[in-house]
């Protein structure tokens, strides 16, 4: 089925990663994930303090699924069942042609090419499934790595979002739509 539909939760496989449903059982590695300093150091979020924060987050992104207003991937290596990191689509437009992308990977598993991997996936997904016209990305205008990421992607720059904030975005291959 095509569209913005979640059920059944759609596992995208790579040649190295699977990308599947956060479960209860994630709850450590997401708070791993979240209460990291590395990997929050230019998201602007509050950290994870407790399991308890990661469980309720883990309950919330499945419900937000549930409801079809967000898709939240686990990824991981392989058949491996444990979460290295995550990717997203969220922030939809009201008509479901827009939607923003977001993804956070943990320090031992950066720069090893997995995040583009997993994006490249998601960003295909995204517009041959769902069918957006476009996809945006928030980044700190000091986290390169990201940045680099969302160029290799294709994503270009737009503009100053806010402080230290870049947009990029990315549009849809009109012969791919």
């Amino acid at each position: 089925m095509m569209g913005k539909s979640f059920t059944p939760f759609p596992v995208i496989k790579t040649a190295s990663l699977t990308l599947r449903q956060l479960r209860s059982s994630d709850d450590e590695a997401i708070f791993s994930l979240r209460s990291n300093k590395q990997v929050n150091k230019y998201l602007g979020r509050k950290p994870s303090e407790s399991i308890k924060d990661a469980q309720d987050f883990i309950r919330t992104i499945n419900e937000n699924a549930q409801r079809n207003d967000a898709i939240y991937w686990a990824i991981t290596l392989g058949d491996n069942e444990k979460l290295i990191g995550t990717i997203c689509l969220f922030g939809f437009s009201e008509d479901n042609t827009a939607a923003e992308i977001g993804y956070e990977l943990l320090p031992d598993f950066q720069g090893k090419g997995i995040m583009h991997e997993a994006a490249t996936k998601v960003v295909d997904f995204a517009f041959n499934y769902i069918r957006l016209s476009s996809i945006e990305a928030y980044t700190h205008s000091d986290n390169q790595e990201s940045t680099r990421l969302l160029e290799r992607l294709g994503f270009s720059r737009e503009s100053i979002a806010g402080e230290n904030l870049i947009l990029f975005k990315l549009t849809a291959n009109p012969r791919s739509a």
